[in-house]
């Protein structure tokens, strides 16, 4: 079993520890992981208020999931924009992201992720799909999925805690053509059960992956949990 696959399934090094001095570096290359960041959405459930934008502290929400992920080993960051473009722009201000807009954010989500995918560089060999409403999944939980995915795990990585699948998934970019058979307010979660894909479940026993924010019960509850 190489080195790198046991220190991620033994948690004895950091993930970015094994990213960075993994024996298995002379041996192959380390992947080239981006992220996309979908905010591009309505937030229909918000009534007249675009969830992306509220503030959490100090800061929106899209710029707490930005700072995640520019936390994170994955480089370029996309985001994509659609509803209420120039002000998710605004929230970002001068943060090191690439923007994707979407000009047909109102059809669903599908079409983000393919703005989303369309954007990155060639050379990117996979890519984590981030959603702009979860603001509690931390730069490990994304470093995690880098790792498993560097130690040739899976093709695709999915966070688990308990039995329960979460967000974001890492997909290799093989995959990357079958987002365009998508539609509407379609997620990717669907091509998980495609033939010959390889899935991985990283268990993260945390909750973050399975927390997104719809409602204005769910800003008050955020709220709360980051005063705590």
């Amino acid at each position: 079993m190489p080195v790198l696959r046991r220190r991620v399934a033994g948690l004895r090094m950091t993930v970015r520890d094994i990213m960075m001095r993994g024996s298995d570096r002379t041996s192959r290359p380390q992947p080239r992981v981006a992220a996309v960041i979908l905010a591009a959405g309505r937030s229909v459930r918000m009534g007249m208020v675009n969830k992306l934008l509220i503030k959490l502290g100090d800061k929106e929400m899209v710029a707490h999931v930005a700072d995640h992920v520019l936390a994170s080993l994955a480089r370029p960051v996309v985001v994509v924009t659609g509803h209420e473009a120039p002000l998710v722009q605004a929230a970002l201000g001068d943060r090191p992201v690439i923007i994707a807009h979407n000009p047909e954010f109102a059809q669903g989500l599908a079409g983000s992720l393919r703005a989303g995918v369309a954007a990155l560089p060639p050379e990117i060999d996979a890519a984590l799909i981030c959603l702009g409403d979860m603001p509690l999944v931390g730069p490990a939980v994304l470093d995690r999925l880098i790792a498993a995915y560097a130690a040739g795990d899976g093709d695709i990585c999915v966070p688990t805690v308990g039995r329960r699948r979460g967000n974001p998934i890492l997909w290799d970019r093989r995959h990357f053509p079958t987002f365009a058979g998508l539609n509407g307010d379609e997620g990717a979660r669907r091509l998980l059960a495609c033939p010959g894909a390889t899935v991985v479940e990283i268990e993260i026993g945390d909750g973050s992956i399975v927390t997104d924010i719809d409602t204005s019960e769910d800003v008050a509850r955020m709220a709360g949990c980051r005063r705590a």
